[in-house]
């Protein structure tokens, strides 16, 4: 029998992290350019080649001979605290990967391959029908993984795991419920007050102007382009395709001027997430955003908190002035903050503003819950969008384009889990800015300077630096002093609405 020391034992780990890492950059590489610069044509040959990495990556994810290391490596108790934390993850991950079946990963993948090419041409047909035996498959093949877990009280809560590490079902169902309890009576509110100008925003803006704009405000927040780069896509999204290899996409529309500045300052608060981590993390199980909620905090930090507030255009209204003369001509900077912050229910969750947005995300929570209880099913998924919709929002889509064809997320994954992030990362971008505020003092002054290296350096040195190495509870409280709470997220939001609604 072979002996190890340490010091062989965690070589050979991290020869074996890293490699997992690579393969995962490959697949990355396959999904950006299917989002980016496939052809059409090629799409059935791409998601044949994502299936059959997926098995490599798989098989190597589930070695024997890698779980013998883990077990030589769990023989030691001599391990740094860091090096504990990359044991312990590396662990559940394997244990996680020996329970799902090559075969069922590869079947998956190629699945939802297929699955993301006939959405993107099923939306813009409106054509829901198309992608019902689709996303039957996937609702399957979601139960099936989930079935692999029965350790977890529910379908739900395994895959809300899988996102948010620790967090459950219930603990999502109290946040919900607190949130929906402060925020409806202001949206209320909000709804019976006189709307701002926004008539400007929809102006013609050249593609290329609003996109050199939005880039040069990404680099002023500190998104390293020698690391990354920008391209478009039907759904922006950011990703690693690698180490050092950082991208985000975006979308432009020629007549609103927020779609594709917001879109780029959104994926760029992920980018600076996945820049700033350690590299020495890099390439192990700890080399990457912790949960999908923390990772949702910095989009939506950058995005709103910054990027829509009263100092950010202090600083940029005249370099939109200047890209756009003509069409700015006859509008004032309180016009554009006002406008940019307007308060209305609205059908897309991507457009919603901040005081409805998460009525859309819990009206998604909510149906996915009951596809996966099977007390939905996936013929009357469309129909149960529209009456969901009129509930929460008091709106009902013309079509299923702006229903439940509207999101990429069943259509190109599974179902379950994929959407509270997005409202834990709005709770948490409040939290963690609220710790920046008290950090450093005059940072409204320096956001309305377009100064952002001391809000980025302390984000940097407190979130993204550190990686996996917490779990994100630990995060949370090591950064903001509290657990996960709503209430500085509630205040924040009442504080502007009822400012620029005029609203008590």
């Amino acid at each position: 029998m072979t002996s190890h020391t340490p010091e062989t034992t965690w070589n050979a780990l991290t020869l074996h992290w890293q490699q997992l890492a690579d393969l995962g950059g490959i697949g990355s590489l396959l999904g950006w350019d299917q989002s980016t610069f496939l052809p059409v044509g090629a799409a059935g040959g791409r998601a044949r080649q994502q299936a059959l990495l997926a098995g490599i990556v798989h098989e190597r994810a589930t070695d024997a001979a890698y779980g013998r290391l883990l077990d030589d490596a769990q023989a030691h108790t001599d391990w740094t605290p860091v090096q504990a934390r990359t044991l312990a993850l590396a662990r559940r991950q394997f244990e996680e990967a020996t329970r799902l079946p090559g075969t069922f990963v590869q079947e998956f993948t190629q699945h939802v391959g297929e699955s993301y090419s006939a959405w993107v041409e099923a939306r813009p047909a409106n054509d829901f029908t198309r992608m019902v035996p689709y996303l039957e498959r996937t609702l399957e093949l979601s139960l099936q993984a989930a079935s692999y877990f029965p350790e977890f009280a529910s379908p739900m809560d395994y895959f809300i795991d899988q996102s948010d590490e620790g967090m459950t079902a219930e603990v999502v169902d109290r946040v919900f419920d607190d949130l929906r309890a402060a925020l409806v009576p202001l949206v209320e509110a909000v709804a019976q007050a006189p709307e701002p100008r926004t008539d400007f925003l929809h102006r013609f803006y050249a593609p290329d102007v609003q996109l050199r704009v939005g880039g040069r405000i990404a680099a002023d927040f500190g998104y390293d382009l020698t690391r990354g780069r920008q391209d478009l896509t039907a759904h922006p999204f950011m990703t690693r395709l690698g180490g050092q290899d950082v991208r985000i996409t975006t979308r432009v529309r020629e007549h609103d001027l927020t779609e594709a500045l917001y879109s780029t300052l959104h994926e760029t608060g992920h980018a600076l997430y996945e820049q700033g981590v350690a590299p020495e993390l890099l390439g192990t199980p700890l080399g990457g955003g912790v949960s999908s909620g923390v990772h949702e905090s910095q989009s939506r930090l950058w995005e709103n908190l910054v990027g829509r507030s009263r100092a950010f255009w202090a600083a940029y209204f005249p370099a939109f002035r200047d890209a756009f003369p003509e069409q700015l001509s006859d509008v004032t900077e309180d016009e554009m903050y006002r406008a940019v912050n307007v308060a209305r229910r609205s059908l897309i969750r991507t457009d919603a503003d901040e005081l409805t947005y998460n009525l859309h995300v819990i009206t998604r929570y909510g149906l996915e819950r009951e596809l996966l209880a099977g007390r939905l099913a996936v013929r009357d998924l469309a129909q149960a969008w529209h009456a969901a919709y009129e509930t929460t929002l008091g709106l009902r889509a013309p079509s299923d384009v702006d229903g439940v064809l509207q999101d990429v997320h069943w259509y190109g994954g599974g179902i379950g889990g994929a959407f509270q992030g997005y409202t834990l990362g709005n709770v948490l971008s409040a939290q963690f800015h609220a710790a920046a505020q008290r950090a450093l003092p005059g940072l409204e002054a320096q956001v309305a300077r377009g100064a952002f290296s001391e809000l980025h350096g302390w984000l940097r040195d407190h979130v993204y630096a550190p990686g996996s190495t917490y779990t994100p509870a630990e995060l949370v409280q090591r950064v903001t002093g509290e657990p996960l709470t709503v209430g500085p997220y509630v205040a924040y939001l009442r504080g502007k609405y009822t400012a620029l609604y005029g609203v008590g």
